[in-house]
């Protein structure tokens, strides 16, 4: 099964947190922070919503940073994902 989102939706897969630091000292699960970079696996089409033209500016792929909380949480053939608006997505992570 695939998800297709609407209109300015987004569907994204949260990154696994940190388990070193960059100094190499291993966290505890409770020590590590809840991961906010998440890739883009499907994207919407756009178009008008809420009589606003929405350009989107995303592509399937990127590694973006998305706000606490935001979205619908999805839970499909085992794997989770979140379904997002574009709005949702605070900055695209680059390389």
């Amino acid at each position: 099964m695939t998800i297709k989102p609407l209109a300015d939706k987004v569907v994204v897969k949260k990154l696994q947190a940190e388990e070193t630091t960059k100094s190499g000292i291993i966290l505890s699960s409770g020590a590590q922070q809840k991961p906010q970079i998440a890739e883009i696996i499907a994207v919407g089409p756009g178009g008008v919503v809420d009589g606003n033209e929405i350009k989107m500016e995303v592509q399937v792929g990127q590694k973006v940073i998305i706000r606490d909380y935001a979205g619908t949480n999805v839970k499909l053939d085992g794997e989770e994902y979140i379904i997002v608006r574009q709005d949702d997505i605070a900055a695209i992570v680059e390389d």
